[in-house]
């Protein structure tokens, strides 16, 4: 008997899972080379019935398709809101440039919190000997390291749920308050705050961006000095 008579009639050796993978691995092309083996390849679908790998595919793709779909969406309103906060920012920055005193600077802050940018509460605190003259709220630094201190320490923004204490003093007037976001105002020294607050307990969160509260807070640190 011939070798090759021998090897015909020998059992076909049998294999294994992992060296299919790995040739078809080394030979991507394989099922393009050998088309008609899309229609002998079935994959079981979560309904029980089997589809052939090319149903398979279709459905992978548009599964992929969606999702991009969704995160596109997502990127899209992502941008538009950007862009409003941006013109929101800018028409406060503007108001704020043109302010003639700390009442004005005052009232510019509140007025774009309250109709802009549409917060459930704000507040703008200078650091200073409190008078009855005046909007602005004046407290004492002494005063606001008792109440606050923690959250002065670092002079970068705070944002997320404050204590009780922490809350009433920064919105007295308020209802529940749920969530704030805090800015401390400094230039070498302690100046004020200034803060946003929210009835929702997940509005303000330690995740969420602070760009636009710390761009704000800057630009009435510079304007400070000059005003009265």
């Amino acid at each position: 008997m011939s070798n090759e008579q021998a090897q015909a009639i020998a059992p076909a050796t049998e294999l294994s899972d992992e060296q299919v993978r790995e040739y078809l691995k080394l030979n991507g092309d394989f099922l393009q080379r050998n088309p008609d083996m899309l229609d002998h390849l079935h994959i079981s679908h979560a309904s029980g019935s089997a589809v052939s790998l090319v149903e398979k595919q279709v459905s992978v793709l548009r599964e992929r398709n969606i999702d991009m779909r969704h995160r596109l969406n997502a990127l899209t309103t992502n941008a538009r809101d950007n862009d409003k906060l941006y013109e929101q920012t800018r028409k406060l920055v503007l108001a704020l440039l043109d302010a003639s005193n700390l009442d004005s600077v005052y009232s510019a802050f509140m007025d774009a919190m309250e109709k802009d940018f549409k917060v459930d509460y704000a507040s703008l605190i200078l650091f200073g000997e409190p008078s009855s003259d005046g909007k602005c709220r004046v407290e004492t630094s002494e005063a606001a390291k008792i109440e606050i201190g923690a959250l002065l320490k670092g002079r970068k923004p705070v944002c997320g749920v404050l204590r009780k204490e922490e809350l009433a003093y920064l919105f007295p007037d308020a209802g529940e308050v749920g969530s704030a976001a805090l800015m401390p105002l400094a230039n070498g020294e302690e100046l004020g705050l200034i803060a946003v607050g929210s009835a929702d307990a997940n509005r303000y969160s330690s995740s969420m961006g602070t760009l636009f509260l710390t761009h704000i807070a800057d630009v009435i640190v510079r304007l400070l000095p000059h005003l009265k």
